[in-house]
């Protein structure tokens, strides 16, 4: 694994050399921005684990960064975690920044100490989120029409969206989540357990049928196999969804 990469977003040159310093003997790979919009640009262009970002900049604020970022037209980076470093200390400024979607909130001066402590305790939750999101699965699954939003609990078929039980919900994102992979009934129970821990393998054949005719015509890419249990299977052979 490579090294952490911070984005900077300081136009201060003084703070912003300190930091990017402290960072990298730190062992941190870092970008520096000048402007939210150079921050923005960065964000698109490099693979970026965290950002510290100055609430006062010239051009698009701090504040209208994040909201972009969590929000707005950059929301595809809205999982990385971003800690606002400013000089405003008042509880309204604070309080903004949290608001906007910032994951922590620093005021200047601060110790370089400090500053790490909080970039790793960020970007420990971060991690401990995307683990707890995907469960080692892709959070959301394409399958020819059909679209699985593991993070939103969604299900869309030609762009419409279909309403699901939590137990179908489960069944299908695990089945669709490696097509082509036999499931047994019993490994279909132990995934959905969590939401239904009364489903016997009988039911399993009840909520296939169910699941089938809620999807159309995409419900025969639920293929059964006879004496095993069920598989899905895309309409292009392929080995596994297609992840994002």
């Amino acid at each position: 694994m490579g090294k952490v990469h911070i984005l900077i977003v300081e136009d201060e040159a003084d703070i912003q050399q300190l930091v990017s310093y402290n960072l990298i003997r730190a062992g941190f790979h870092v970008t520096c921005a000048d402007t939210g919009e150079e921050g923005l640009q960065s964000l698109k262009s490099e693979t970026i684990d965290c950002i510290l970002l100055d609430l006062m900049l010239p051009g698009l604020s701090g504040i209208e960064v994040c909201t972009e970022i969590k929000k707005g037209r950059a929301k595809e980076f809205s999982h990385v975690p971003i800690i606002m470093l400013t000089a405003k200390g008042e509880e309204e400024d604070v309080i903004t920044g949290l608001e906007c979607g910032a994951d922590d909130y620093i005021t200047k001066p601060f110790s370089p100490k400090v500053l790490m402590a909080r970039i790793k305790a960020v970007l420990r939750r971060s991690a401990a989120k995307k683990e707890d999101s995907d469960d080692g699965r892709p959070t959301i699954i394409m399958v020819g029409n059909l679209t699985i939003n593991k993070g939103k609990h969604q299900v869309l078929l030609d762009d419409q969206e279909i309403q699901l039980t939590a137990t179908e919900f489960g069944i299908l994102s695990l089945l669709a989540g490696k097509t082509g992979w036999v499931f047994t009934r019993q490994q279909i129970i132990d995934s959905v357990r969590g939401y239904d821990f009364l489903i016997t393998p009988r039911a399993i054949d009840v909520q296939i049928f169910g699941l089938r005719k809620k999807l159309g015509d995409a419900g025969g890419m639920i293929e059964t196999v006879r004496g095993i249990g069920y598989r899905f299977k895309s309409p292009d052979d392929q080995d596994e969804g297609q992840e994002i």
